[in-house]
């Protein structure tokens, strides 16, 4: 039988024992102990012959070896039929099937490894310049303007069919922007439902942006003195 007779490349006395198994073609059932005992010692005697460093667990189960072959050469005494002996093939059978189920399973895992180096990773990138500011002014924060917009919203829901006003003209964020600064500056104060006379969804769109923007370029004032109250939108002095 011909050995490669590098040790290294076992992971114990039971690595070794598979090896030689799949090397005599045979099933782990049928592993005859005489048998496997013979090339594992004749496996260990090379090496040693090799001057190779032979760990000491792989002596020890040279040691289990010899002492079950010779457990089962010499005539076994009559067991009372209360009594059980553990069978150590059968022992010895368990151990490398566990053995071997680790064994898949960690290929298994290696598997996983090398198809996961397959795939590249992007670092995160930094999207803080597109941070929304949640703090509109010292008064209220963009949460509250939200759930205003947000009730509106549902107020005009309840209340269809609307009396709308018919209209082709377009608006734009700095129109409508200029627009409720005007109406502020006359009115010095007016209520957030107010600025939503008109109930297309467009409009709608572009009169909340815009009193968005006014907050955020801190020219208009946002005020709710308590909560749930209404929101008020007045100059800032």
């Amino acid at each position: 039988m011909d050995y490669c007779f590098t040790i290294d490349k076992f992971f114990g006395p039971l690595d070794l024992l598979l090896h030689l198994i799949k090397q005599s073609n045979i099933d782990i059932y049928d592993i005859k102990i005489e048998e496997i005992t013979n090339q594992y010692l004749d496996y260990i005697k090379k090496m040693e012959d090799l001057n190779l460093n032979i760990a000491s667990s792989y002596l020890v189960m040279a040691a289990e070896l010899i002492e079950m072959k010779a457990s089962m050469l010499l005539p076994k005494p009559e067991i009372e039929s209360d009594e059980y002996e553990e069978d150590p093939k059968e022992k010895l059978i368990q151990r490398l099937i566990e053995y071997q189920n680790y064994k898949d399973v960690i290929s298994k895992f290696h598997e996983l490894e090398i198809e996961r180096q397959q795939y590249y990773t992007k670092q995160a990138s930094d999207i803080s310049e597109y941070d929304i500011e949640t703090k509109l002014n010292d008064d209220i924060e963009l949460t509250d303007l939200l759930k205003a917009f947000e009730k509106f919203l549902q107020k005009k829901e309840d209340m269809k069919p609307l009396n709308t006003k018919i209209t082709t003209k377009e608006y734009s964020i700095t129109k409508r922007s200029k627009e409720i600064k005007n109406i502020i500056k006359n009115k010095k104060q007016i209520n957030f439902n107010d600025l939503f006379e008109i109930r297309t969804k467009s409009y709608i769109v572009v009169t909340f942006l815009s009193i968005l923007v006014l907050a955020k370029n801190n020219e208009i004032k946002i005020v709710q003195e308590n909560n749930f109250e209404n929101i008020l939108l007045c100059e800032v002095t």
